[in-house]
């Protein structure tokens, strides 16, 4: 039997150069980037989620960016679906698919699947949306602690999405989710997996996250945080991310303009250590200690990549 076609997964946290990682591979190998960030996904917001430039998206094919308006949403289980479609697209071309993003939980429903769980409800999540409004921050990851308390501490207090989603099925299904997690996982059949993780030190990372997040406001974040909620209102679910959450927060007066950027800072770097809590559970990770922009990881995961690729793949 032929090899199984190869698919690149570039992991780690938020700053470590995963877009230009991936940029070398797929230039080098004939690739084609899927996204695997969460906020990625929407369109219109573009400051405060470090996308690949157009520049840099003129250079390879890119897919599953800027797919969804921002009053909607997409599940993990939607992405997954979206990218598996994508990935069998980019075999039948003889290209290597290179997932990359910081968002684990897609990454888990692509290459692992996710349990069948139930049906979204609008008016479950959003009588669980109102109920969080008169209540106030905090409501909705005290509620998930006491339905499901390992589900509420995978989940950060502030992301309502994934909290709403977590309620609901333990609501409509009378069953904890961690312990749905457990049942009916379809994994990625087709492809052999090479997960390459970036591993910067952590001073460096939080030196580089701190500049980026400073940067983000010099370039206009809080005047696309204005015209997003004038458009959306609270329709718009990324307002709630990482430098939106503090730009609405200086639009409202609450902070001023460096509050707003130190815990924007501050924001980005606890997102950081989350990150690689989760992906350290990540089965078989090669992990790299260095950003993905340095010449000396890039020609380290190169090597790695051209060692594992399938033999219709190094034709090309």
């Amino acid at each position: 039997m032929p090899e199984l076609p190869l698919v690149v997964a570039v992991l780690g946290p938020t700053g470590s150069g995963k877009t230009a990682l991936s940029l070398a591979f797929a230039e080098r190998f004939h690739g084609e980037i899927v996204n695997c960030d969460s906020v990625a996904t929407y369109r219109e917001f573009e400051v405060g989620t470090a996308k690949p430039s157009p520049e840099e998206r003129a250079r390879v094919p890119h897919h599953l960016f800027d797919i969804i308006e921002p009053p909607g949403y997409c599940t993990a289980g939607e992405y997954a679906r979206q990218a598996r479609r994508v990935l069998e697209e980019i075999r039948s071309r003889g290209n290597l698919p290179i997932v990359v993003g910081g968002t684990g939980l897609y990454l888990r429903a692509l290459l692992e699947g996710l349990f069948p769980g139930p049906q979204r409800s609008e008016k479950l999540r959003e009588r669980l949306r109102e109920r969080a409004r008169e209540r106030g921050p905090g409501y909705l990851h005290r509620l998930l602690t006491r339905l499901d308390p390992p589900a509420a501490k995978q989940i950060h207090s502030n992301d309502q999405s994934k909290l709403v989603r977590a309620i609901e099925i333990c609501l409509a299904s009378r069953q904890k989710m961690t312990e749905m997690w457990q049942q009916g996982r379809d994994p990625l059949r087709g492809f052999r997996i090479l997960r390459i993780g970036l591993n910067p030190e952590r001073s460096a990372l939080y030196e580089h996250l701190n500049h980026r997040a400073r940067n983000m406001f010099d370039a206009g974040l809080v005047e696309e945080t204005r015209g997003l909620i004038e458009k959306y209102g609270d329709r718009a679910w990324p307002l709630s991310s990482l430098g939106y959450r503090q730009a609405t927060q200086l639009l409202r007066g609450e902070i001023d303009r460096e509050t707003a950027i130190a815990n924007a800072q501050q924001a980005h770097r606890n997102y950081a250590k989350r990150q690689m809590t989760w992906f350290r559970r990540e089965p078989e990770v090669m992990w790299l200690n260095g950003f993905g922009t340095q010449k000396e990881t890039q020609e380290t995961a190169i090597a790695q990549v051209q060692s594992r690729l399938a033999p219709s793949q190094l034709a090309q």
